[in-house]
């Protein structure tokens, strides 16, 4: 296999929604994020961590094409329950908790992964499946 050229990492991360404003809240509660770009009735990006971002797609509005500056967006779009995970230093699990339990957020699961993560699943307001992972989930990734 030839080598691939240089990689930086996922930027963004899409979820698919009923309910574009209350899952928006709900993760803006949950992480604190900022709102990067709105477009009612469509879409909101969400900033992770100044280095990633969620994007929230009301479900059916993006299955065409999406002319935008400098080009054309094509169609996507996805149905059910997906899952997504983020990762949390492992000094900070405990205030995770706690702050999930502010939220009145619960865990749905813990698990205590084979190399030493330990990681807590919720559900957001789609049915989702969020997870929140401390280092050693994956050997050499994180």
């Amino acid at each position: 296999m030839a080598d691939a050229p240089p990689l930086t990492g996922v930027l963004e991360t899409a979820l698919y929604v009923a309910d574009l404003d209350r899952s928006a809240a709900f993760y803006q509660r949950l992480f604190g994020s900022r709102v990067l770009l709105d477009e009612p009735g469509r879409m909101r990006a969400l900033d992770v961590a100044g280095r990633q971002v969620l994007l929230l797609f009301l479900e059916g509005a993006s299955d065409r094409d999406n002319p935008v500056p400098g080009g054309v967006v094509p169609p996507h779009d996805a149905r059910g329950r997906l899952h997504v995970c983020f990762a949390v230093p492992a000094e900070s699990l405990g205030a995770w908790e706690a702050h999930l339990a502010r939220l009145g957020v619960a865990v749905v699961s813990r698990v205590h992964a084979e190399r030493g993560a330990t990681c807590l699943y919720l559900r957001d307001p789609d049915g989702h499946l969020v997870e929140l992972a401390t280092p050693g989930l994956w050997a050499g990734v994180y």
